[in-house]
């Protein structure tokens, strides 16, 4: 098997879908709108955990990654660093 097919980037639901859909230029209105949109697809993608575990152990501090805002993923490590605590 290739490396391309192990990679789990190429199972991901966005994977031919135009990039700009996953980075908003804000939260509200139109971008918000986008955001939705993102997220509905990232909703029955195969590897939607795997994209998240991803962009929170990279510090990805902009776009929707495994069906979360930057903003909700800020709330996840929070969350995760007060439990742990």
């Amino acid at each position: 098997m290739s490396k391309m097919i192990d990679d789990w980037r190429y199972h991901a639901a966005c994977r031919d879908a135009d990039p700009e859909l996953f980075f908003p230029v804000s939260e509200i209105g139109p971008g918000a709108r986008q955001a939705e949109q993102a997220k509905a697809t990232c909703a029955g993608c195969p590897v939607r955990e795997r994209c998240l575990t991803f962009a929170v152990d990279n510090g990805l501090d902009h776009g929707v990654f495994g069906g979360t805002t930057e903003r909700e993923r800020r709330e996840l490590v929070r969350r995760s660093r007060h439990r742990a605590a």
